[in-house]
């Protein structure tokens, strides 16, 4: 199975034909079991064609023509936010924001909105989500991902792909890869996404990768320790970057003894949670609590 995206989901593109939008719409077009890539929308280019699907004025055309359900946003930062309420009041149910750049207070404005609609949002500043063999939406690398049972969580983007690669490598497949974004407000935490992988009776196991600032971590851990049942994996990063010093992610950042590396992985480590100290000892560690990964590792 997988969680939140399947073969079935009908994705849009915000922002088509644009360069990124247009690339990365090309890449969803041809990943997984179906024609998941149904329409784009850029206002004013109506009528034309992207990537070989029509391109509406408007979300609301492109769910009326498509029975889209899913958006992908790749417009600029200053039009961002208004093109998650516009797909939200469009009946689109999954909306995943690949911009970053996007001001905190409109963003808590726009979370409110979303969530008292009924729809999901992941991001922004994210890579998005894939169901291997699937479906995906959003920028991560297809090539590098195989179907599977490990479910990953993560806050950096570049950290999934390697975490993936190293999963793939060592003859582990993976449920679905969740990029959730680094920016302090964002649609989906690790919380929603450890209790959907909880819930998928294909996932049997989960990596989450987080990573200094705010404390999402540690109500993690809590949660993990009183509600999740798989093995679940940790790896923290930044345990060297400056204290006061935003380090990449706008959501990054240590102040006032808060959102540190060691105390994410002290509230870990009491759940029950290993913690890596570098990426690379993740499928070791995952090996340990996990069978399937333990024999993945002996046959490699």
């Amino acid at each position: 199975m997988s969680v939140f995206i399947n073969q079935h989901s009908k994705i849009v593109v915000q922002g088509i034909t644009g360069r990124d939008g247009g690339f990365h719409a090309g890449q969803m077009k041809e990943y997984g079991a179906g024609n998941n890539l149904v329409a784009g929308v850029t206002p004013g280019k109506g009528g034309q064609e992207a990537v070989g699907v029509p391109v509406f004025n408007t979300v609301q055309d492109a769910v009326d023509a498509t029975g889209a359900d899913t958006s992908c946003i790749f417009v600029p930062p200053a039009f961002a936010v208004d093109a998650i309420y516009e797909a939200v009041s469009a009946g689109i149910k999954l909306v995943v924001c690949i911009t970053e750049g996007l001001p905190v207070n409109d963003m808590m404005a726009a979370y409110t909105f979303v969530k008292d609609s009924g729809a999901r949002l992941i991001g922004p500043n994210c890579p998005g989500l894939i169901s291997p063999g699937q479906s995906k939406v959003g920028i991560l690398p297809g090539h590098i991902c195989r179907e599977g049972k490990v479910g990953v969580v993560s806050r950096s983007g570049t950290l999934t792909y390697e975490v993936v690669d190293q999963l793939t490598r060592n003859g582990l497949g993976q449920s679905t890869c969740i990029g959730i974004g680094g920016d302090p407000i964002v649609g989906t935490n690790f919380i929603d996404c450890l209790e959907a992988f909880e819930a998928d009776p294909e996932t049997e196991a989960a990596i989450l990768i987080g990573e200094i600032g705010g404390d999402d971590e540690e109500k993690a851990a809590e949660y993990i320790q009183e509600k999740v049942s798989i093995p679940v994996v940790s790896f923290i990063a930044g345990r060297t970057a400056p204290p006061g010093k935003r380090m990449g992610h706008a959501g990054a950042i240590v102040s006032g003894g808060k959102g540190t590396a060691e105390s994410k992985e002290a509230a870990f480590t009491a759940a029950g949670v290993p913690v890596a100290k570098k990426p690379s000892d993740l499928v070791p560690l995952l090996a340990e609590k996990y069978a399937p990964a333990k024999a993945a590792l002996e046959n490699n």
